[in-house]
C-alpha cells in the first residue's frame, strides 16, 4: 500500500496537471467561439463555388482543358491540414489515417503539401514526401495564404510534375462532431447531374479556356481557404472536447487519491493509538 506521503504528491501532481487542462479548456473555448463563427460565415460560399463549378462543368459538353483532365504524371499532390500542436484528441491522427488508408495516395506516388507540423511529421514518417511545408498559415489563416498555396500547386500542376490534387482536411459540423473528409481538387470530377437544367449546354465568352483559367483558381483557393477554417475550428472543438475529458478524469482521480490519503491517514492513527496503549498496559 502507498504511503500517506506518496498519496498526497501524486495528488498534488495531478491537481497542478487539472489546473492546466482547465485552463487549455477554456482557452480552446474562447478560440473556439472565434473560429466557429468564421467558419460558418464562409461555408456557405465555398460550398456554393464546389456547387457552382460542378454544375457549370457538367453543362459543358466536351471541354479539353489542362484543369479537367488529368496530367501526364503519375504523381498525385495532397493538400495535408492538421495543426502545428497536439493535446487535441484524435484530430490529427484520424487525417493521417485517412490519408494513408485511401488507396489513390500511395506514399510511392503522393506529394505532401503540408499545413501544420503534426500532419507533416506523421506522413514523413510514413514515408510520403513533403513537398512543402505551409506550417505557419494554420496559426492565423488568410485567403492570401490559400492563393499562394493555389499557385504553387497550379505551376506543379502545368509542369506535369503532378497529376491530380487533393485536399484533406476536417469539417467542422458542430462543437464535439468534427469530420475527417478528403476532397479532389483538380481535375474537376464532372459527375453527371440529375438536374433538368444540366441538358442545357453552357456557353463561354469570351472563350471557354480563358473563363476557365480565371475560375478555376478562384474556386481552388476558396476551397483550400474554406477547408483551412474549418480545420482551425476543427481543431478547437477537438481540443476543448479533449481538454474537457482530461480535467473530468483527474477530478476524479484526485476524489480517488483523497479517499485513499483519508484512508492511509486513518490507518496510521489507528496503529499510533495501538501502539500508545500497547505502550501504556506494558507500563502498568
Amino acid at each position: 500500500m502507498a504511503s500517506i506521503r506518496d498519496i498526497k504528491r501524486r495528488r498534488d501532481s495531478i491537481s497542478s496537471t487539472e489546473q492546466i487542462t482547465k485552463a487549455m479548456k477554456l482557452i480552446s473555448t474562447v478560440k473556439l467561439q472565434k473560429s466557429k463563427a468564421k467558419a460558418e460565415e464562409s461555408k456557405p460560399y465555398y460550398e456554393m463555388m464546389y456547387d457552382t463549378i460542378g454544375s457549370m462543368l457538367r453543362k459543358s459538353g466536351s471541354i479539353d482543358h489542362k484543369y479537367l483532365k488529368a496530367g501526364d504524371s503519375k504523381r498525385k499532390a495532397v493538400i495535408v491540414i492538421t495543426s502545428n500542436r497536439g493535446l487535441a484528441g484524435g484530430y490529427n491522427s484520424n487525417i493521417v489515417k485517412m490519408v494513408h488508408g485511401d488507396e489513390r495516395l500511395t506514399p510511392e506516388l503522393t506529394d505532401v503539401y503540408a499545413v501544420g507540423r503534426k500532419g507533416k511529421e506523421a506522413l514523413a514518417r510514413k514515408g510520403y514526401t513533403i513537398a512543402e511545408d505551409y506550417s505557419e498559415v494554420i496559426n492565423e489563416p488568410i485567403y492570401r495564404d490559400a492563393a499562394d498555396i493555389t499557385m504553387e500547386l497550379l505551376d506543379a500542376l502545368g509542369q506535369n510534375r503532378i497529376g491530380e490534387i487533393y485536399l484533406a482536411y476536417t469539417s467542422f459540423k458542430n462543437t464535439v462532431t468534427q469530420i475527417p473528409t478528403l476532397k479532389k481538387l483538380l481535375p474537376v470530377e464532372m459527375e453527371k447531374g440529375s438536374e433538368k437544367t444540366d441538358l442545357t449546354l453552357m456557353n463561354y465568352e469570351p472563350d471557354e479556356d480563358q473563363v476557365l483559367d480565371s475560375i478555376i483558381p478562384k474556386y481552388m483557393s476558396s476551397m483550400i481557404y474554406g477547408a483551412l477554417l474549418e480545420a482551425v475550428a476543427s481543431e478547437n472543438g477537438a481540443r476543448m472536447a479533449a481538454m474537457d475529458s482530461a480535467t473530468n478524469n483527474a477530478e476524479e482521480m484526485i476524489e480517488e487519491l483523497g479517499l485513499a490519503y483519508n484512508r492511509a491517514r486513518q490507518g496510521s492513527i489507528t496503529q499510533e493509538l495501538t501502539e500508545i496503549i500497547a505502550g501504556a498496559n506494558a507500563i502498568s
